[in-house]
Parts: C-alpha cells; sequence; structure tokens
C-alpha cells in the first residue's frame, strides 16, 4: 500500500458520510466495496491535484491530510478543470460526475459574490476517525494559516456539516 493510498484511505474514514461524498458516490450503493473504491480513487486524485497545483498537507502517521486550493493562472485552472472531469467520470462515473459539476457550480456562484479571486480554499481536510480529537487537524492546518496571513490572504472553506464549524470557527474562518 503506498502512502497516497494510505492517506486516501483516512480520508474515506474520515469523510464518507459527509454528504457531499456521499452524494457524489451515489451512483454507487452506499457503504459497499465499490462505494469505498470511488471515494479512495476520488481523495488519491484530490491528493495528487493538490499536491501539483496547490498545497498538500500530510501528517507523519498518514492519519489525515489538508488539501489546499491557491490562486493560479487561468490557463492552468481551465487545464486542472478538464484533467479532473475527465478523472471524476472515471472513479464516480457519468452520473457521479454531473452531481459533482452540479454542487461545485451551485457553489462556486454563491463564493463569486463574497469570497475574493485570490482567497486561498481549503477543499479537503480530514482526519481518520481513531485519530480525531487529537489536535492533528489543527496542525495539519496551521502552517497554512499562518503562510496566508503572512501574504495577508483570505481563506474559506465549505462544508456540508454543523459538526466542524465550531472547529473551524476555532481556527479563523
Amino acid at each position: 500500500v503506498t502512502a497516497r493510498r494510505s492517506v486516501a484511505v483516512a480520508l474515506y474514514r474520515a469523510l464518507a458520510k459527509d454528504p457531499f461524498y456521499r452524494t457524489i458516490a451515489g451512483a454507487q450503493h452506499r457503504d459497499t466495496p465499490a462505494f469505498k473504491t470511488a471515494l479512495v480513487q476520488y481523495f488519491e486524485y484530490a491528493l495528487d491535484e493538490a499536491a501539483a497545483i496547490g498545497k498538500l498537507v500530510v501528517d507523519e502517521g498518514q492519519l489525515g491530510a489538508a488539501a489546499w486550493f491557491l490562486p493560479i493562472a487561468p490557463g492552468i485552472t481551465q487545464e486542472a478543470k478538464i484533467r479532473k472531469e475527465r478523472a471524476l467520470h472515471e472513479v464516480l462515473s457519468e452520473a457521479g460526475l454531473v452531481t459533482y459539476q452540479r454542487i461545485t457550480e451551485f457553489m462556486s456562484q454563491r463564493a463569486r459574490v463574497c469570497i475574493p479571486a485570490d482567497a486561498w480554499y481549503l477543499s479537503i481536510v480530514g482526519i481518520t476517525p481513531k485519530a480525531q480529537g487529537k489536535g492533528l487537524g489543527r496542525k495539519l492546518l496551521e502552517p497554512t494559516l499562518t503562510e496566508a496571513d503572512e501574504a495577508k490572504a483570505v481563506c474559506y472553506l465549505e462544508t456540508f456539516s454543523m459538526r466542524n464549524v465550531t472547529f473551524y470557527t476555532r481556527l479563523g474562518f
């Protein structure tokens, strides 16, 4: 098992019940091996994407990760979108890709109204359940938040889980 796979499995364990991920992988029967495979592959792609065009922070025990996207040139953004849609079509099926596109377009329309174009976006943060509540989330996020503060950059995230709002608020979101 590769390090990337271990981290993707940790993200799966952390986020498999999250409404967004349950919905985009909904073409698979939930909580089946196919559902797990689809989401693990989705997270592997997301980790690679953040490492390539964003910022990826992984804890040394591979129990969690934070995937950030920082402002990049429009041409790179368009190329990345095309690559991502191809990958998601393979991983999530046509139905999953269409659902992903609908949700992200809906969210993007709202974000454009209130989020600066040069904001740093926390796309994914997850900690395997057995390691939650021990400060690992803060440890994953604080270095990038400090960098953003030094750069005077705005950071934002989107969540579908009210139980995470207090955690994010304590970090300054």
